[in-house]
């Protein structure tokens, strides 16, 4: 055996070896993800690839189905972080950041609106064979729609809500937020702010409002359709 195929084939058990070591990664991650020897993992079984397939260039000819670049382990670690710790963050932000929003809806038809929670609370809940308890307000409907999704407002991006305008303001408060400080039927507390606390930006949501027809162009139906009329009492009169 000449030494090219020698140093194929301590090439290809490096390719071997890595993927095995970023399956190993992979299984012990569990599906977490930004983890850290996940990506050294996988750094190793590109760079890996990437000097297999080099080799087997220039020795044959030949070329692998790998379309992989060399990445630089310790550019790569700086640029996505890897291993940094709290110590070694340079650009720490001193204060809590809150982001609070509100948006309205009107309510075409309060039946249609439980209707739909129900069959929200219907579908979370034949998983886990509970019986399911109807949804009696709006309030507990417009929650268990939230409640069944992601908890974010596009959850009530809905026909049985009619979205009004919204805001959404971004603040830097001192403390963070404790719900358990606030009685379950105090409504400002949680978003109103400190003191110390400031405004750092805010964002209008306006709804889209469909256009009438400007009061000229309505103008100019009313003659077009006021025309035959005229013409007809035209041709009486003669």
């Amino acid at each position: 055996m000449t030494d090219r195929h020698a140093e194929l084939d301590a090439a290809l058990d490096r390719v071997i070896g890595a993927a095995q070591a970023h399956l190993a990664a992979v299984k012990a991650a569990g599906g977490r993800t930004d983890d850290d020897e996940v990506w050294r993992a996988y750094v190793e079984l590109n760079n890996a690839s990437f000097e297999y397939d080099e080799l087997l260039l220039d020795a044959f000819g030949e070329v692998t189905p790998w379309d992989v670049e060399a990445i630089d382990p310790d550019e790569a670690d700086r640029a996505f972080g890897v291993g940094a710790d709290e110590g070694e963050q340079t650009d720490p932000y001193p204060q809590v950041v809150s982001v609070r929003q509100r948006r309205d809806y009107r309510v075409p038809s309060v039946a249609a609106l439980l209707r739909v929670a129900e069959a929200a609370r219907r579908a979370a809940q034949q998983a886990e064979h509970e019986p399911v308890a109807p949804v009696e307000s709006v309030g507990e409907a417009v929650l268990e729609l939230m409640q069944a999704s992601d908890g974010s407002m596009g959850a009530l991006d809905i026909p049985e809500l009619e979205s009004l305008n919204g805001v959404v303001v971004v603040a830097e408060v001192g403390t963070a937020l404790d719900p358990e400080a606030y009685d379950d039927a105090d409504a400002t507390g949680p978003f109103a702010l400190a003191g110390a606390d400031r405004v750092l930006d805010r964002l209008d949501e306006h709804a889209y409002v469909e256009e009438e027809p400007a009061a000229d162009a309505r103008a100019a139906d009313a003659s077009t359709d006021a025309a035959p009329a005229d013409a007809e009492d035209a041709n009486t009169n003669r």
